[in-house]
């Protein structure tokens, strides 16, 4: 096999979210965003902990009234992963969720208003800890930069993104990350790149408004992918008009496919064709379903014929390769044992499990190290 390259990261300042670390040498991080009605305290706890249960590292909850920064208060209590508040125009707000247990205010401070408002906001975050988010959107640029660009650019973006972080700069505040977000890929591509040679601050990544599943995974995996591939970007966020889990998993499998983060279980599956012994897809689809609760990483090839399979399954933590009258399965490069079509999503179920298992005693005894 080829060797695995190892992507250059850019080298940024680290900051903090919550216990998670965003920026220097710390893993690529995955948020997603609450869809819920935030004053629905049981409706957005319920999502969390969903999003929790996928893998997400921070979660970021809109906080549009003093009502949902109460709500905040109470959300924060239930849960345990780092949540980043959303907050526009009313420095209020993010003074009372500061003292609700917050882990990162996103804000844009050129929208707080007055100076003083944006002072308290900062030396606010300052006395508690908390990092800042600055995001700016491509649909939300200020009136002035709208006027003088005539169209959202990659420029605007960045000079946005700029102006922001001189305000942050003039009240020697430095624990803060950029977004500088478009629903063009190309737009994306440009801002993020140009922005990333002028700060040391970390990156959020993400594509805005990206669209329905399919075509909003496909967006963010081509414009994600290339900046990732640079060495460019610290967390990701996947913007999906979709259920927030789908960002979750989304989001692990980008990483996983540059090899940046390794979470969960790796199926590599062939297309199908009329050469198959077994009805990959419907095997596969069960066996993702089945197998969304483990994080620990695992390669899993399910080929249906001879032609790829064995390459496919020595490869692999776990392998199976489509044979008349019966597939053949293999455990760590090697040949294993025959499986029936009857069973072959519950044996190779039991064989993933039983991989992680042994995985996480050996992690137990210092044998290996995490996955990630």
């Amino acid at each position: 096999m080829e060797p695995e390259v190892k992507i250059e990261r850019r080298k940024t300042r680290q900051i903090f979210v919550g216990k998670v670390p965003v920026g220097g040498d710390a893993p690529i991080s995955v948020q997603s965003m609450t869809n819920t009605e935030t004053c629905d305290v049981d409706a957005t706890v319920g999502q969390i902990r969903r999003l929790q249960d996928a893998g997400v590292d921070i979660v970021r909850v809109s906080v549009p009234s003093m009502e949902a920064a109460d709500a905040f208060g109470k959300i924060r209590s239930q849960v345990d992963v780092p949540l980043v508040a959303d907050i526009h125009y009313d420095y209020k707000i993010a003074l009372a969720v500061a003292e609700k247990g917050v882990d990162c205010l996103r804000i844009n401070p050129g929208n707080i208003g007055r100076e003083d408002r944006i002072k308290a906001v900062i030396q606010c975050a300052k006395d508690k800890g908390l990092p800042i988010r600055i995001g700016v959107n491509a649909g939300s640029l200020e009136k002035e930069l709208q006027r003088k660009y005539g169209e959202p650019t990659s420029d605007a973006l960045v000079e946005s993104a700029l102006r922001h972080v001189d305000i942050l700069d003039r009240h020697d505040f430095q624990d803060f990350k950029v977004s500088v977000k478009a629903s063009n890929v190309f737009m994306t591509l440009q801002a993020y790149r140009k922005l990333s040679a002028q700060i040391e601050q970390p990156l959020h990544l993400g594509v805005t408004e990206a669209g329905t599943f399919r075509s909003g995974t496909v967006k963010s995996a081509v414009a994600l992918g290339s900046l990732l591939m640079e060495g460019i970007g610290d967390t990701i966020r996947i913007s999906l008009a979709a259920d927030p889990v789908e960002e979750v998993r989304v989001g692990f499998d980008i990483l996983k496919s540059l090899n940046l983060r390794k979470k969960g279980v790796n199926i590599i599956a062939c297309p199908s064709c009329s050469r198959q012994n077994f009805d990959v897809i419907k095997t596969v689809n069960e066996l993702e379903a089945r197998l969304e609760d483990i994080n620990e990483s695992v390669d899993l090839a399910v080929i249906g014929c001879l032609v790829n399979g064995p390459g496919e399954a020595r490869e692999a933590d776990v392998g199976l390769t489509g044979g008349t009258p019966n597939n053949l399965s293999y455990e760590d490069g090697k040949k294993s044992h025959h499986v029936s079509k009857d069973d072959l999503v519950d044996e190779l179920e039991r064989m993933v499990r039983a991989k992680v298992k042994k995985q996480r005693e050996d992690e137990a005894k210092g044998i290996i190290a995490r996955s990630e």
